[in-house]
């Protein structure tokens, strides 16, 4: 009896385990535990006018936070923050992109379903419930509220970062296709030591086209903190003096050589690039600058320097970069760089061909441009377009006119102005008799005494905006300066000068302040753009 004693708990408790497991066997079979497994999702994605399948970016969140879960079809491609690896199928905001189709396993529950296709699309916003064991299958559609392209406007994004190979052409063409930018531009970028995000070819070469959309290469190089951020488009290949880095100007003059545009980045108010855009822009080396971005501030627009060129009558085009994945902006809290999103700002570029790389860079040439993070922009003058020049005689009106195009939920439209020399020469508000949060115009004849540049901007939602490159308007055959501010401009040229000069004098304090090392042909290039200040201080008056 002594030894049963020992064994009798033992065995009890060897059996009441095998009970449990036999029970537990039961129940999952019999169905008592099926509201432990997971539901399956299938979503598909259409064009409502085409009824077939098209790439497109996909959110899930459920109680506000990212569903951490990806499925088999989501098309990734390596990148990260200097060209690092580290991310693959998710994008910085747990989004991620499909070609129309995909399936996943979650757990019961109730979810948010965001669809999106850039801007021209109306975006989806769907509850979906999820139940165990069972499938959730659903087909969405995706209509357009305008059609750009049609117009015989393509959109673009100047500045993606993404390292190329033509392993990656096709992937990358779904992420661009999935925003509904026409042309992608993936720029390499370089720094005093080195370069990152390589780019297997350039020029025609470098080119990868899926009907009417394209991928093309680009560089942001130069990049220094004294003079900003260059950029380089369109040439036949990459252009880079690592024993003159600081020498912008030599990389300019060989882009435009190989048939390349040139210009800043980030409005030219980060890094200093103000002092580069004096220095190059008034020595006329400059195409372009990008006019809105999410990096320096969560309002994209930022107009100071544009204007400082365009008042003392230097033509410039505007255009319009991501900067992926380096800058964003979340919805709700405002820019944050983990929240990148190409295309959340781009450029229009009008044709008057079909699409193609050389048609696309020609249209660019000419200045048939405006950037938008939201609202549609028309803009003519006598029927010229942005960016082209019209001589008329002293006295003589022009027709200016000017369309707004935004959608009552996704992009209302709050505002359109017509802006001379800074400005506002004639605006319209969504409250103003025929005016609708869809569409705003204005019509306006306007004497001309003196030559102006005249571009027009919009407004929707807070941080949606949309500014063309302007029209310049000559009489006589003379200039478009503003000889209103062209001697305060010029004074804060002279100003930016002499910070640059500053500069040079002292050792820098970290390794990534080199320009003092480059004090003898800084100087050069200082004492160049200060006699063209003198001329201007001369002409402009």
């Amino acid at each position: 009896m002594k030894i049963m004693t020992q064994i009798t708990p033992n065995f009890l408790y060897l059996n009441k385990g095998l009970l449990f497991a036999l029970l537990f066997c039961w129940v999952a079979e019999s169905g008592f535990c099926r509201q432990h497994e997971d539901g399956k999702v299938h979503i598909t994605v259409i064009d409502s006018i085409s009824q077939k399948q098209i790439p497109v970016r996909i959110r899930i969140t459920q109680n506000e936070k990212p569903v951490k879960v990806i499925p088999e079809e989501a098309i990734g491609v390596m990148y990260e923050h200097w060209d690092h690896v580290d991310c693959f199928d998710f994008q910085p905001d747990s989004s991620f992109y499909c070609n129309g189709s995909f399936q996943m396993d979650l757990p019961q529950g109730t979810y948010d379903l965001y669809i999106s296709k850039g801007n021209e699309f109306l975006q989806h916003h769907h509850k979906i419930q999820v139940k165990s064991g069972q499938t959730f299958k659903e087909i969405y559609e995706m209509s357009r509220w305008i059609n750009m392209a049609k117009k015989g406007w393509f959109s673009g994004d100047n500045h993606i970062h993404v390292r190329r190979s033509p392993r990656e052409d096709p992937l990358l063409m779904s992420w661009i296709q999935a925003e509904d930018i026409h042309v992608g531009v993936m720029l390499q970028m370089g720094d005093f030591w080195e370069t990152y995000y390589a780019q297997y070819d350039w020029g025609e070469k470098g080119v990868y086209q899926d009907n009417e959309y394209l991928i093309t290469s680009g560089q942001e190089d130069p990049r220094t903190p004294e003079l900003g951020h260059a950029l380089g488009i369109g040439a036949s290949q990459a252009v880079r003096y690592k024993q003159d880095y600081y020498l912008y100007d030599k990389v300019f003059d060989k882009l435009h050589e190989l048939g390349g545009l040139t210009g800043y980045a980030h409005q030219a108010a980060s890094f200093h690039g103000y002092r580069g855009l004096t220095l190059d822009g008034l020595r006329r080396k400059v195409d372009m600058i990008e006019l809105l971005q999410f990096c320096v501030s969560d309002q994209p627009l930022i107009t100071d320097h544009y204007y400082h060129m365009l008042d003392l009558g230097i033509p410039m085009t505007a255009v319009a970069g991501s900067d992926f994945p380096w800058c964003g902006m979340d919805h709700e809290s405002g820019p944050v760089s983990r929240l990148a999103q190409i295309g959340n700002v781009r450029f229009y570029t009008y044709l008057d061909s079909t699409l193609n790389y050389n048609s696309w860079k020609n249209g660019l040439a000419a200045g048939h441009t405006f950037v938008t993070s939201g609202p549609i922009l028309e803009f003519t003058i006598n029927e010229a377009l942005p960016g082209d020049r019209i001589n008329v005689a002293k006295g003589s009106k022009i027709t200016v006119k000017v369309k707004a195009y935004g959608h009552s939920s996704q992009v209302p439209l709050r505002k359109l102005e017509i802006v001379g020399h800074g400005n506002i020469l004639g605006e319209v508000a969504v409250t103003d008799p025929g005016q609708s949060p869809d569409q705003l115009s204005i019509n306006l004849e306007i004497p001309i005494t003196h030559g102006m540049w005249i571009a027009a901007r919009a407004y929707g939602k807070p941080k949606q905006v949309a500014h063309t490159t302007p029209i310049y308007v000559t009489v006589d055959n003379g200039g478009f300066h503003n000889p209103e501010t062209a001697l305060k401009y010029l004074e804060l040229s002279e100003q930016y000068l002499e910070e640059l000069e500053d500069q040079l004098e002292v050792p820098g304090a970290s390794p990534e302040h080199q320009v003092w090392y480059y004090k003898k042909p800084l100087k050069e290039r200082i004492n160049a753009t200060r006699e063209i200040i003198d001329q201007l201080k001369v002409r402009l008056r």
